[in-house]
């Protein structure tokens, strides 16, 4: 026997009010391990709360949220105070927490950092063993799901910021069963294979249970032994795998790793322009530093130079050449004044001249001049010094 039939709004809000006015339902504490938690725009937040045979939806309002002492997240394990109601609009239950309290990392967690520390210790995160990413690939390698929406993401930016890149993609499981067996494949198949310059690990957001095959042991092996370097690229900004520990560098998300293995042409192109410029005018600068030096050594030089230095000598002894042929002439001018004065003056006083006026001069047989009576005796013999030559005489009388 069946009752009148009831809408399904009905039906929703019938079981609401069961929900609403059971005891049990409206004053439970449920403890279990958060998972997918997400924090919406608006404060509010919401989440599911497990255990390991089931899950139960959550939903903590903002004006709850604001008396937490701590930051939800997934793998916490925690106690949550509330009550269970019903949504009416999609007819689903779910718990609406007042009260969180935190009791521990729940079991994913605890394995997280079990494996981190021991693979820490054997040294896959040092630092000495990251290999350098490639400047200017030719192709990439992408390990990841062909359907989810990180491949278009790293397609997208890539062939965006570079288009001649070769981009070449291994399909792999990103989650759940046989997940880490293929990305382990895939880097494997890259090495051995079909070489590339450098290879991307990458997946969307997800809990911790859905990017735990980035958190298994023989991944991190995989990715250490890679001659070719490991970009990661998994999840969001806050979600840190194994993988990205050991990986040679950790973009955090898959659009960063596409930007960090992609050289941007535009890029490329503006550090060329920026360094041709800068070149440019080194050049120029270094040209007429140069061309200033030259100036000046020539300067030097030309004022060293000793066919300078000869023709300012030659100059100076043509200088010297005139000043003394100057002083010569006007020396020897002088001179010769000098000596037609002295001719006209030794003409003047000369004796012989006044020989010429009917004088004579008389020596004797000595050479002595004869100027007095007495000096002249009978029989002695003068000289007469005559206007046109000598002739000796005897004085009788």
């Amino acid at each position: 026997m069946f009752l009148k039939t009831l809408s399904v709004s009905d039906v929703n809000a019938y079981i609401k009010k069961i929900t609403d006015k059971d005891f049990i339902l409206n004053n439970l504490t449920v403890k279990g391990e958060i998972s997918n938690f997400k924090l919406h725009y608006s404060g509010h937040m919401y989440f599911s709360i497990k255990d390991e045979f089931s899950r139960i939806n959550c939903v903590m309002f903002k004006s709850d949220a604001a008396n937490l002492t701590f930051m939800p997240q997934d793998g916490a394990n925690v106690e949550i105070s509330g009550r269970i109601s019903v949504y009416e609009k999609d007819g689903s239950y779910q718990l609406y927490c007042k009260i969180i309290k935190k009791t521990g990392e729940g079991e994913l967690f605890e394995a997280y950092n079990k494996l981190k520390f021991q693979l820490e210790q054997e040294g896959l995160f040092a630092a000495e063993f990251k290999k350098p990413i490639p400047l200017m690939p030719r192709s990439i390698g992408i390990v990841t799901s062909p359907t989810g929406a990180a491949i278009r993401d790293v397609i997208k930016v890539s062939r965006r910021r570079n288009k001649s890149i070769d981009i070449k993609i291994y399909k792999s499981l990103v989650q759940g069963e046989g997940a880490k067996e293929e990305i382990c494949q895939g880097i494997e198949y890259f090495n051995n294979n079909n070489p590339v310059d450098v290879i991307i690990l990458c997946r969307g957001g997800g809990s911790i249970e859905e990017l735990w095959a980035f958190n298994e042991k023989n991944v991190a092996y995989s990715i250490f032994k890679s001659e070719i370097p490991v970009v990661t690229g998994i999840g969001h900004e806050t979600d840190f795998t194994i993988a990205d520990f050991v990986a040679d560098y950790r973009a955090s998300t898959p659009s960063a790793a596409a930007e960090v293995c992609t050289p941007s042409i535009l890029e490329i192109n503006d550090k060329l322009n920026n360094l041709k410029h800068k070149f440019e005018k080194l050049y120029k600068d270094k040209i007429n530093a140069e061309y200033s030096n030259l100036k000046l050594y020539n300067s030097i030089l030309n004022f060293n130079n000793p066919k300078a230095i000869i023709e300012s000598n030659r100059n100076m002894l043509d200088s010297i050449k005139n000043s003394l042929e100057l002083n010569v002439k006007q020396k020897v001018s002088k001179d010769m004044e000098m000596l037609k004065h002295n001719n006209n003056l030794l003409q003047a006083y000369n004796p012989f001249a006044v020989l010429g006026k009917g004088y004579t001069v008389i020596k004797g047989s000595n050479g002595e001049i004869l100027n007095q009576v007495s000096d002249f005796e009978n029989d002695r013999e003068v000289e007469l010094i005559l206007k046109d030559g000598k002739i000796t005489k005897k004085i009788t009388n």
